[in-house]
């Protein structure tokens, strides 16, 4: 039995240590897991990891959850799920509060005019990676393509696109019917080695096998869950048309975060920023910075959202903010909870099915295009503050886009160090241009 406080301490301590993004984010949890602790087989660990990827929302703090879950059940999948993201709420709520009091102050302009840039630059870094992993064929890239161009040249809502590539995947394996199964990813440690471990693919834990009457129980407890904040919002707010909208987006953006939080922000950009006017372009990419500087997931920037979204619609209340970012914390977050706890015991039942993975890769190929859409998304408010054209074009910004670029994939240098770098670069620029 892997000990609760233990695990408790480790959860609490990655929820503050957790910078890089969901692959430094994962690594950590690999490290402390399974090498260091052998609390949790390879096995295990990645066959928990390979659905994660698959699922809607951030897969980092889904395989924490999870993680929590193989070792002690419910409670320890929530409390794993919690103490990743409660750290960077925190965090959060405290940064965006300075943003808003003191964001026109020439430090802080100084130190987003560096940041953005960089910010630029790790999204299309991310095209780039993602790009190299899931584009093997021809029609990965074909997919790729047609999203970037229907979500920017014919405004197709993102939700349409991550739909259309679902059901592409699925009639291609209708018709092409690959194997259930393969030989490929057989467990290739032997019984003895996979036994050392806690967890392993030996173990017979009661509490990991499906039960219908569990599943039934969580299943209401979650809808439950899900309502309480729409029937207090109904009877002890004012408008409560705002904070049913708020509560409906964000429970409809966590649901199609196929690709994680750089797909899903192109639908926050496109509706929230476009429809909504809860914010600009430039607090969406400042979000974005924000994001990347905090640990936790990177969908943070989604309460960042809520936030701005609250105090743009309250008249610059602080307080409203700060509910606008609790309430989309919890709407974004809460799926995740609802698909690893659900499914976590019929996944453990699944081994390899090659057709969902065959399917699921058009979703994979289809976030590309999408990611590359936010790319350029965040590259036009940053080039083009007043217009795009050659004479408005932000000459210091395209250089620190370049070399952020060259710096991240060729050199290998950290994200949040370079960020911190841009951040120190930018200040000294715009105090050298205002002497």
């Amino acid at each position: 039995m892997v000990p609760f406080k233990e695990a408790f301490l480790f959860w609490l301590k990655l929820g503050f240590i957790s910078f890089g993004g969901p692959a430094g984010q994962i690594a950590i949890m690999h490290q402390y897991l399974v090498e260091k602790k052998k609390w949790i087989s390879e096995h295990v660990f990645l066959h928990a990891l390979n659905y994660c990827m698959l699922l809607p929302g951030p897969e980092a703090q889904q395989l924490a959850a999870y993680s929590g879950w193989l070792m002690h059940g419910t409670l320890g999948g929530v409390i794993a799920g919690l103490l990743f993201i409660l750290p960077s709420v925190f965090i959060l709520t405290g940064l965006s509060i300075i943003y808003v009091t003191y964001g026109n102050t020439p430090i802080i302009t100084g130190i987003f005019y560096g940041i953005k840039p960089a910010v630029v630059a790790i999204v299309f870094l991310a095209v780039w990676k993602i790009g190299e992993r899931a584009l093997k064929r021809r029609i990965d890239l074909f997919l790729a393509v047609a999203s970037l161009l229907a979500l920017l040249i014919f405004k197709v809502p993102y939700t349409i696109v991550m739909l259309s590539a679902i059901i592409i995947g699925v009639v291609y394996v209708s018709i092409f019917k690959p194997g259930t199964s393969s030989g490929a990813n057989d467990p290739t440690q032997k019984d003895e080695e996979e036994n050392s471990y806690l967890i392993n693919r030996n173990s017979s834990d009661s509490t990991r096998n499906f039960k219908w009457s569990s599943f039934a129980v969580k299943a209401v407890l979650f809808i439950v869950l899900w309502s309480i904040p729409f029937s207090l919002f109904y009877f002890f707010t004012s408008d409560f048309k705002f904070w049913k909208d708020l509560s409906l987006f964000f429970t409809q953006a966590a649901l199609f975060t196929f690709g994680g939080a750089y797909s899903v922000l192109t639908y926050v950009a496109q509706y929230a920023v476009e429809k909504l006017h809860w914010l600009s372009q430039s607090e969406m990419i400042d979000g974005l910075a924000l994001g990347e500087t905090t640990p936790g997931p990177l969908m943070m920037v989604l309460p960042f959202t809520g936030f701005m979204g609250a105090y743009h619609h309250f008249g610059g209340s602080i307080w409203a903010a700060c509910l606008g970012l609790l309430l989309s914390t919890y709407f974004t977050f809460f799926p995740s909870f609802v698909f690893i706890l659900l499914g976590a015991p019929i996944v453990e039942k699944t081994q390899d099915n090659q057709s969902v993975k065959l399917a699921l890769s058009f979703v994979t190929a289809a976030v590309v295009g999408v990611i590359a859409n936010l790319g350029i998304f965040t590259a036009k408010a940053v080039l083009f503050p007043s217009g795009v054209s050659f004479a408005s074009l932000n000459w210091p910004a395209l250089i620190w886009i370049i070399v952020s670029f060259i710096a991240l994939k060729r050199f290998g240098v950290n994200m949040i160090l370079w960020i911190g770098v841009s951040a120190v670069v930018g200040l000294v620029f715009c105090i050298c241009l205002n002497t």
